[in-house]
């Protein structure tokens, strides 16, 4: 362990005990703490054989710190504020243009069709290697991306790599608004769908405009989308939730160590509709201010849930303003859903080491609907109506979290100039084929930890000299490590197909095509209009009556 590092630790310690001895009756211990702290960094500083950077040291030991608490306990320095309010208010200057920072290069990997970007020419898969004169390889930092953002109106010129051809472009700077509700339309002549993917403060006003929309073309049966949505402000799950649930009721109740922070929310107006049968689609990235609504409607029985069970996160977490523009985000209390259920499926409070035990370990404690149902705490949400889907593989997981499909679908993008539109166009087992050739020739394949482990352990043993006796064993274990590894996917294969079948569309026809592709071939939706358009299969689910 080098010594920044060892400084980082120590510090984070040190600010880890002043914050424990917080609540304490006892303020001599945390100025004795803070006191220590701020000492030692004075004598690091002033006497350290080599300069060090005072802002990445705190910055270092305050996210050592916030590590061993849990993963929505974070720090925001001033750039960092900026990303918040943005995500906030899903709006900000930019040219229309998602960016991803990764191994020092920085991707183009979305477009907003409309939008300054889009107009200019740039395309998903372009890698920017200059902002203006800054060159991104020399920028070291994932904040390089915050330099295509400026003052609306200002020009910012790009220098890209495409297909390995340099091109020069000049993007307009342009108020960019994020609709948290990226897609809706009707599937059939009577059943509407919107699909919503943030909780912003625009979340409830833009669901209610897509409804009352909806309304207005013959709309009786509703499938709300919350898959794959992080959450976000609970006040705005609470309006929504009120759309369709009466007035005075309760949504959701928080319970704190402050007690002017644990409250009972409860609906405040009059709903929109209560009478439209509603399905509630969810999965495994349904978390937060997401499974409110779709807990606090299963609980009312109000609505039907589809899916795969939820994130399980039954945490709230509240900002407060730091000195000098920075900002901590914390946990501050647990939610409870109208039955009294916390979904909350991790324990981070009694982590062993790397292991967080699960609140959902042995028998999940039961809860009853309005209707008398039985619900379970703990882990999530857990569907009425459930989509079994594949256990995803070590293999798979590796996929999703390397660039290859990324880099597939800019392959194929480049490979064909038109493909069908998103209502008929199906990734076939012919290119599935394709892909897995096209991941076998690929340079940086993705690894499984098992490769990378034994990668790391070979490189240890080329420095100890003991590299020739045991490379040609190594490189036939790598060897099988890899014919496994594409077995493996397999098992995933129509999981993997749509994956892939998303960034394809998305290329040629935006965020908009991915849903109406999903809208004809997703198992989920198609359940969900099979389940609205058969009233007694409706009726006897949230009555909890047999057949």
């Amino acid at each position: 362990m080098n010594k920044l590092k060892k400084i980082g630790l120590i510090s984070s310690f040190l600010i880890l005990s002043s914050v424990f001895f917080a609540f304490k009756t006892d303020y001599f211990e945390v100025a004795k703490q803070m006191e220590i702290y701020t000492t030692l960094f004075k004598e690091l500083n002033m006497y350290y054989i080599d300069e060090i950077n005072p802002a990445k040291l705190t910055e270092t030991a305050i996210n050592n710190m916030l590590e061993d608490l849990d993963p929505y306990t974070r720090y925001y320095d001033e750039q960092g504020v900026e990303q918040v309010k943005i995500n906030s208010s899903g709006e900000y200057s930019g040219i229309g243009a998602q960016s991803k920072y990764t191994n020092n290069k920085l991707f183009i990997v979305e477009v907003y069709e409309g939008f300054s970007a889009d107009k200019e020419g740039i395309k998903v898969g372009d890698e920017i290697i200059k902002i203006d004169d800054v060159y991104i390889k020399n920028y070291e930092s994932n904040q390089v991306a915050s330099l295509l953002k400026g003052s609306i109106n200002s020009a910012v010129k790009l220098k890209i790599k495409r297909q390995g051809k340099t091109l020069d472009f000049a993007v307009k700077r342009e108020k960019i608004t994020l609709n948290p509700v990226p897609h809706y339309q009707m599937v059939t002549d009577k059943i509407g769908y919107i699909s919503f993917n943030r909780f912003n403060n625009k979340a409830s006003s833009a669901v209610k405009n897509a409804f009352v929309d909806l309304k207005s073309q013959g709309m009786n049966k509703l499938i709300l989308d919350l898959r794959g949505n992080p959450g976000g402000l609970l006040n705005e799950a609470i309006n929504i939730t009120n759309f369709f649930v009466p007035k005075n009721e309760i949504v959701v109740t928080t319970k704190a160590k402050v007690k002017k922070w644990s409250e009972t929310y409860k609906t405040k107006r009059e709903p929109i509709d209560l009478e439209i049968p509603i399905v509630v689609l969810i999965n495994g990235k349904s978390a937060s201010a997401a499974e409110i609504v779709a807990g606090s409607l299963q609980d009312l029985d109000r609505a039907v849930i589809i899916g795969q069970r939820s994130f399980g996160k039954g945490l709230v977490q509240r900002y407060r303003n730091l000195t000098y523009g920075t900002k901590l985000k914390l946990t501050i209390s647990k939610y409870y859903t109208p039955s009294g259920r916390n979904i909350q499926e991790l324990d981070y409070t009694h982590r062993e080491g790397e292991e967080i035990p699960k609140f959902s370990d042995g028998n999940r404690e039961m809860f009853k609907t309005k209707n008398g149902r039985t619900v379970y705490g703990g882990g999530g949400i857990s569907p009425d109506v459930k989509i079994e889907l594949p256990k995803e593989t070590e293999a798979t997981k590796a996929l999703y979290n390397s660039n290859v499909i990324f880099n597939y679908a800019n392959h194929y993008y480049y490979k064909n100039k038109e493909i069908a539109k998103p209502e008929i166009f199906i990734f076939k087992d012919s290119d599935y084929q394709d892909f897995i050739t096209f991941v076998k020739q690929e340079e940086n394949n993705f690894k499984t930890k098992s490769e990378i482990k034994f990668a790391s352990a070979f490189k240890t043993s080329e420095k100890e000299n003991l590299s020739d006796p045991i490379k040609s064993s190594y490189q036939e274990l790598i060897s099988q490590l890899e014919t496994q590894k594409m077995e493996e996917l397999k098992s995933n294969k129509e999981e993997i197909k749509e994956h892939i079948s998303d960034e394809i569309i998305n290329r040629y026809y935006f965020k908009k095509g991915e849903y109406q592709n999903h809208i004809v071939f997703n198992k989920s939706i198609q359940e969900a209009i099979k389940v609205l358009q058969n009233n007694k299969q409706y009726s006897q689910i949230l009555k909890n009556e047999r057949n």
